[in-house]
């Protein structure tokens, strides 16, 4: 009997499967190449498709198969059984929602990224307010019909990183905030980058980005790169990894960490291992532990001197006129410097989670009744002079910069912060078993995905995501080391002491 189920649950997650890759792939298609008037269409086509994967979620043939395997967990494969562990907590949110508002949310959805393209480029916030409203209330519903008790955030929170609250969040950022600050205040004197913002043409730099993706070991049979307004990863499985950045002539740091960035997070899937690849645990385990592996690879290796030094000659290579005159100190020291600034993408590492604490506080109170969306812009303009002592000249710039709330990922943004604070942690642990820095001085990245495969990667989403990171640690997390991490950087460089 049981053997039955197991069978007629694969093919179940076989389909599954299939109807997410394709909205996946439209996805991707409608961030990179699709057509501006195609928009419309596409939303239809999302609706379609997420009726059909909302009936399967739900239907009571599902539940009953994932409720047998459950009860007869010593007689199923483990991975079997931990999917549908996870799976029935994934039920659980999306069966407590009308269907009717699902399929609808999925085309506000759509439509409210095509929307915000547009309006970020015209810097026009009111054009996207009435959509960024609609996909708020649906979020705040979505909440109450899943935890009617619990606070809506918290219950947001917990869908990008299970178990996480905002006591706890409110802890890290003050954390953040005490130890930081007053490094940044101290910082004075700044050194000269004027050479990175130099013509870079962008068919040069996408010659760079593939050099870069080579120095990450990222195989291009089964990882692309395309270009977006917003970069982003998109998985479908380890045997398919797709990235995208975003070119500037005059910015050439930014396509360059873009790329190091999202190449951590295709790091990430290509080693995951290969009995869980095609199944729903094939995937990371959360945002904060993936945005960890982003971020560890942007920022702990990638603007580290040594990194910087190895991959130098080819930079000079590549762009033989900008960069004549520079060493590879100088580029190290320039793509360092710390300085509060408008764009969070292209924050340096010490300011950086202020810009992540600030969405943070907008949507904590959002969702807590406190602020309503259409003064997003005056708040948001409020707490980046309160917090970096800048004023934001328009919305492009401002509220309108990230593509997150368009896409409905509201309490995602915490990710970022909690994932760069893993990264320092981590970095700590590898450095107390082998010699990280001479393997990234010879531009060999190997031996670091390797540690990482070995404790992190492999397992995708089989272990929860504290006990893979605790594990990996060797200890319970602690924001000191990220703390203590930025401090010693930071001073070492701006000679503070």
């Amino acid at each position: 009997m049981i053997e039955e189920t197991v069978k007629r649950y694969r093919a179940y997650l076989g389909k599954l499967r299939a109807y997410r890759h394709a909205m996946g792939l439209m996805n991707y298609d409608m961030n990179t190449i699709m057509p501006k008037g195609a928009g419309p269409i596409v939303g239809e086509t999302f609706g379609v498709l997420s009726e059909a994967v909302y009936d399967m979620y739900t239907s009571p043939e599902t539940e009953a198969m994932q409720r047998e395997i459950l009860a007869h967990r010593d007689e199923v494969d483990p991975i079997l059984v931990r999917t549908a562990e996870l799976a029935t907590e994934e039920r659980a949110r999306i069966a407590c929602i009308p269907k009717d508002e699902y399929v609808q949310y999925t085309i506000d959805q759509t439509t409210a990224d095509q929307v915000w393209h547009e309006a970020k480029l015209k810097s026009d916030f009111p054009m996207f307010l009435p959509h960024l409203e609609k996909l708020i209330a649906a979020k705040k519903r979505f909440a109450r019909y899943y935890r009617p008790d619990a606070p809506v955030y918290g219950t947001m929170l917990d869908e990008y990183e299970k178990g996480l609250c905002t006591e706890t969040l409110d802890r890290f950022f003050k954390t953040v905030r005490d130890r930081l600050v007053p490094v940044i205040a101290k910082i004075k004197e700044q050194p000269d980058v004027s050479f990175l913002h130099r013509y870079y043409p962008i068919a040069e730099q996408r010659i760079f980005s593939d050099y870069l993706m080579d120095v990450l070991g990222l195989d291009r049979n089964h990882c692309i790169i395309g270009e977006t307004e917003h970069p982003f990863t998109t998985e479908f499985t380890k045997y398919d990894v797709r990235i995208t950045t975003h070119y500037h002539e005059d910015m050439v740091e930014a396509s360059m960490y873009s790329v190091i960035h999202e190449g951590g997070h295709a790091t990430y899937e290509r080693n995951i291992a290969d009995e869980i690849a095609k199944t729903p645990l094939g995937r990371g385990v959360s945002m904060s532990v993936h945005e960890g592996q982003s971020r560890f690879f942007e920022n702990i290796i990638g603007r580290s001197e040594p990194f910087i030094e190895a991959i130098f000659p080819k930079m000079q290579e590549i762009f033989p006129a900008q960069l004549k005159d520079v060493t590879a100190h100088d580029f190290y020291v320039a793509v360092n410097k710390a300085e509060p600034s408008l764009i969070r993408t292209e924050a340096d590492e010490l300011t950086y989670p202020l810009h992540v604490m600030i969405r943070y506080e907008l949507e904590k109170r959002l969702f807590d009744g406190d602020l309503e969306a259409k003064d997003l812009p005056k708040e948001w303009n409020r707490m980046y002079k309160e917090y970096l002592g800048i004023d934001v000249p328009d919305d492009r710039r401002g509220v309108l910069q990230d593509s997150h709330w368009a896409s409905g990922l509201f309490g995602y943004f915490p990710s970022y912060a909690l994932g760069s604070a893993f990264g320092a942690q981590l970095i700590k642990r590898m450095e107390r078993e082998f010699d990280v820095w001479s393997s990234v001085r010879a531009g060999d990245l190997k031996p670091i995905v390797a540690w990482l495969t070995e404790h992190i990667y492999r397992f995708g989403s089989i272990k929860e995501p504290t006990q893979l990171m605790e594990e990996a640690f060797g200890a319970p997390f602690d924001p000191t080391y990220y703390t203590d991490y930025l401090t010693a950087k930071f001073t070492k460089l701006y000679h503070l002491n």
